[in-house]
């Protein structure tokens, strides 16, 4: 015969299985009980040793095995609440006829807020149906404390079984709790006798109690509001409602044999602790209109009527409910809320603060805090959110689109389980407690009672550290977000963004056509969604924004455009509502730049640039090109001609890549250099990837390599790396056939090359052209496209004229094959940098010509003077001065060999050649006008070298992104700097010979 191995279990071997942690100790307390099945039972509690010690005791006042073995359910709630409520055990064994309100189907019934009311009522003798009932037990504190832990029990047991979730627990706790002030103020109102009806008393349930998310044990915050009777004097009945509040906080706090409720704490009553318990509702209404702090009202968020005069209680509560909705008008009301929360946490105790569920860092009032910020900020315009109780409040956030759908779903996850680990470190001892344990048994029994049975001390402590972490982050987030601020200093009737309203501040703030910008607000605003919730949280304060810019009218547009573009795409108005930092920046750029407005209209998720400014610096040379390649490649390894898409696909990313360069521009994050040499990056990484698709495609329709080498050589600005927004890429191409190829065929492909890459480059798209410029090479226009290296040794050797070396000292090979390149620099470098310089006949062209070049190019009818490339002291001044100085010099002083203009003037100046005082007078010059012109793109998405000065929003607008603060100020210091560069010009570059 086999015996099992269950027969063969020891007592102890069992207990230890089941979680028994003192398993020999429990096998010799067990002895002589007869328990059958309830032995196996004990595995389902979260602390085994404390539910059978429990257990014992309770068998011990009265026998109920036979009951429990043939209620299961029964059995499993009264394990739960003996494993975790050594507490709630104590009272079973007070009061054992008790453990039935776990045992049939009323054990899973939740009982109304009435019923409890009605329960403690009648437990301390009271008429229920009274207006105002009296307490008639024999002794009511005492009947009264167990009547509530009876009905603490019945709950306990369902929570502990997870018959209901952690909202409605704490709900029907503060229902619990109104009920037990409702029969603690009968028992006053019989301890007063008849002069408990001089007046009227209403308790307004405060902070948890009131918000209907009460703990298991908490004092229970309480304000009292009173008026007197029909026909009686106020000072005798706000005597009498002030023994009766004393009475009923009495009643639940005073200590009895069967223990006390909890304290009833009235210091948030209007001056505290120090003012009257009770006072009138004129009396509340005066304090909280002339004296009320910041934080008081925070605490008003909370006020519900709980007992008493509930008719006096809800005419106090709207009473005082435009008060609260206003308050977070007051000047500095978001940075009060921000500071009290600062201070709760400053004065924890250092070694709590890692303990802490309630008041640390990630801990319950971390999110409290960010909720009814949010509340009362963005509650004055939606009345949807004005709600006590925290839960609903974050749901309806989220509903609103104050909050994201993630971070809200997070905090209401984490949110729940810091609740319900509270709850369990309560129901403990059933005493106010907000400390995480840190004995081992304690924390297995509360890892256990949360499910947690493979290791429970450490998987309840990493969750709950996740979750605290969590709550931090989000707290940070919202807590601190600026738009806060932002909303909250907004007068009260503009966060309401109604017709009447929006269209006077419209034109309060400047907006030209107020009508046109009220279609764009009702078009953004209109409906129920949750994008426009947002939207209508986001605009008062970005109308704001827009007025402050050059272009209020512009700004609103292009937010609308770039709104309907990127539609329901989820993130972008998540973006502008959690970083006001990005929604302040796109107002800026949309309301001062229509060609950064453009470029992000072709492409709207280039809003997410502006979430950093990290982001908005301009990506190094070898990154783009990395990913220019990259996506040129997916193209070309198709088997069908994608030569165009793999174009567009770089043009996009040139797009892209403007928009970043001229939101760093207009935020002042790059300076002029910075900027010349980001679009000069661009512009190359462009030009390379697009010059590999042609080769490729000419390949192709050849059916075979390339037979010749080529290059691209930039000059002029390019060359220079100091293209501004609206230059065109000055070239030359050059190319050099391979050893045994046809010289004809290899200049003919090489032609193919150049013209496919300006055809692909040429083609329509949504960005601004990239225009590809021959026309500096020889010959000008009237010379070959492409010339061989030969070619241009033989042309600079017999026929290169002055203007053409002068060309050159801006010429750089960038682009093609690189031997190629090389090459060719060293055939141009003798032609710019001439041994001997220049002689005077030369040097008298080069003046003449420059000459010649300001009167034939100047427009007619323009002051020449705000002209900033060909004007006196203008780009064109500088630039030649140092292109002089090269000519002359750069052979002896390498620091010269340079294609860049601002590089030469430092050299020359090190050199000696150039007054050091010159050539800063000269250097800024320069710098300014390249800002006027990039200032001028970026405001009008159009190229000019002219200061605006007829349109007054253009001149305006040019003004301010160059930061000055009248336009007058910036031609007065434009002038000024041109008029001492035109000085430096008249020496230096014509010497003595003015006739020249």
């Amino acid at each position: 015969m086999v015996v099992s191995e269950r027969r063969l279990e020891s007592l102890a071997g069992r207990l230890a299985r089941l979680g028994v942690t003192d398993a020999t100790g429990a096998e010799r307390r067990l002895q002589g009980q007869e328990l059958n099945g309830l032995v196996e039972a004990l595995g389902t509690a979260a602390d085994p040793d404390l539910a059978l010690t429990g257990l014992l005791r309770l068998l011990e006042t009265a026998d109920i095995r036979a009951e429990l073995n043939a209620d299961a359910d029964a059995r499993d709630r009264l394990f739960a609440v003996l494993g975790v409520s050594a507490a709630l055990a104590d009272h079973l064994v007070r009061h054992p006829g008790h453990w039935r309100v776990l045992a049939g189907p009323d054990a899973v019934r939740r009982p109304t807020a009435d019923e409890l009311r009605q329960t403690l009522l009648r437990a301390v003798g009271a008429d229920p149906a009274h207006p105002a009932p009296r307490a008639t037990a024999e002794d009511p504190l005492v009947a009264l404390r167990v009547a509530y832990r009876r009905a603490l029990l019945h709950l306990a047991g369902r929570d502990l079984t997870h018959v209901v979730d952690i909202e409605d627990v704490a709900a029907e706790l503060a229902d619990l709790a109104s009920a037990a002030l409702e029969a603690g103020l009968a028992i006053a109102r019989a301890e007063l006798g008849e002069q408990a009806d001089l007046c009227r008393v209403a308790v307004i349930g405060m902070g948890k109690c009131g918000g209907r998310e009460l703990n298991y044990v908490s004092d229970v915050d309480v304000v009292f509001v009173a008026e007197p009777a029909p026909g009686q004097d106020e000072d005798a009945a706000l005597r009498a409602a002030t023994r009766l509040a004393s009475g009923m906080m009495r009643a639940c706090s005073a200590t009895t044999p069967e223990g006390a409720l909890w304290e009833v704490d009235a210091a948030l009553r209007p001056e505290g602790k120090s003012g009257p318990l009770v006072r009138t509702m004129a009396s509340h209404r005066a304090y909280y209109e002339r004296w009320a702090k910041t934080w008081e009202f925070q605490a008003l968020l909370k006020a519900r009527p709980v007992a008493g005069d509930l008719e006096l209680g809800e005419d106090y509560v709207r009473t005082l409910a435009p008060l609260v909705w206003s308050a977070a008008g007051r000047d500095n009301f978001v940075e009060d809320v921000q500071a009290m929360r600062r201070r709760v946490e400053e004065h924890i105790a250092p070694e709590q603060a890692g303990r802490q569920l309630k008041l640390g860092p990630g801990g319950l009032r971390d999110v409290e805090f960010a909720v009814q910020l949010l509340q009362l900020v963005h509650g004055r315009a939606d009345e949807e959110l004005r709600g006590p109780n925290t839960l609903i409040a974050l749901k309806k956030l989220s509903w609103g689109g104050y909050v994201g759908r993630g971070d809200a779903a997070a905090l209401s996850t984490a949110y729940r389980f810091l609740r319900r680990v509270e709850h369990l470190i309560q129901l403990h001892r059933l005493r106010r407690n907000h400390l995480v344990p840190e004995d081992e048994q304690s924390l297995r029994r509360l890892g256990r009672a949360l499910g947690f049975r493979v290791d429970p001390v450490g998987e309840f402590t990493a969750e709950w550290r996740r979750h605290a972490r969590e709550v931090r982050r989000l707290h940070e987030k919202l807590f601190y977000r600026p738009l806060l601020q932002a909303v909250a200093r907004l007068p009260g009737d503009e966060v309401r963004l109604t017709r009447e309203a929006a269209r006077t501040r419209l034109e309060a703030l400047g907006y030209t056509d107020p009508a046109g910008a009220l279609r764009h607000l009702e078009a953004l605003t209109a409906g129920v969604s949750r994008r426009a919730s947002i939207q209508r949280t986001l605009l008062p304060v970005m109308l704001d924004w827009f007025a402050d810019c050059p272009d209020p009218d512009a700004g609103l547009l292009g937010f609308r455009q770039v709104s309907d573009a990127l539609g329901t795409t989820p993130w972008y108005l998540r973006l502008l509502r959690d970083d006001v930092a990005v929604a302040e920046r796109m107002a800026r750029v949309l309301a001062s730049s229509r060609y950064a407005t453009e470029l992000l209209l072709r492409a709207p998720e280039a809003v997410g640039m502006l979430r950093a400014e990290s982001e908005l610096t301009p990506r190094p040379a070898d990154a783009l090109r990395g990913e220019a390649q990259s996506a040129v490649g997916r193209y070309l390894s198709s088997p069908h001609d994608r030569s165009a898409d793999a174009v567009a696909a770089v043009r996009g990313l040139r797009r892209r890549e403007l928009f970043r360069t001229a939101v760093a521009d207009l935020l002042g994050l790059l300076d002029e250099r910075a900027t010349a040499e980001a679009l000069t990056t661009i512009t190359t990484v462009t030009i390379e990837a697009a010059l590999r698709v042609a080769i490729e495609r000419i390949s192709a329709e050849r059916s075979a390599p390339l037979p010749t080498r080529f290059a691209i050589v930039a000059m002029g600005r390019y060359g220079g790396f100091e293209l501004g927004y609206g230059s065109d890429a000055d070239v030359m191409f050059v190319h050099d056939p391979l050893p045994g190829a046809d010289e004809r065929e290899a200049s003919s492909v090489a032609h193919a090359v150049a013209e496919e890459l300006r055809r692909l480059l040429a083609l329509p798209a949504p960005d601004p052209p990239l225009v590809i410029d021959p026309g500096l090479r020889p010959e000008g226009r009237h010379g070959p496209l492409v010339r061989t290296l030969d070619s241009y040794a033989s042309y600079y050797r017999r026929w290169s004229a002055p203007w053409e070396s002068q060309a050159l000292l801006r010429a750089a090979p960038i682009i093609g094959d690189e031997g190629l390149r090389e090459r060719f620099r060293a055939l141009i470098d003798p032609v710019r940098w001439p041994e001997n310089g220049i002689d005077d006949t030369a040097l008298r062209e080069i003046r003449r010509l420059k000459a010649r070049m300001e009167a034939e190019r100047l427009p007619r009818g323009v002051d020449r003077r705000l002209h900033t490339k060909l004007g006196p002291g203008g780009l064109s001044d500088v630039e030649w001065v140092a292109q002089l100085l090269q000519l002359r010099h750069a052979h002896d002083v390498p620091g010269l060999r340079t294609t860049r203009t601002l590089a030469a003037l430092d050299a020359a100046a090190e050199a000696g050649l150039l007054d050091s005082d010159d050539a800063a007078i000269l250097t800024d010059a320069w710098r300014m006008a390249t800002r006027i012109r990039n200032a001028i793109m970026l405001v009008r998405g159009r190229a000019s070298d002219l200061l605006p000065t007829e349109h007054h929003r253009e001149r305006s607008a040019v003004t301010s992104v160059l930061g000055y603060p009248a336009s007058g100020a910036l031609l007065e210091d434009y002038r000024r700097r041109a008029r001492h560069a035109r000085k430096v010009v008249e020496r230096v570059f014509y010497g003595d010979d003015q006739s020249a």
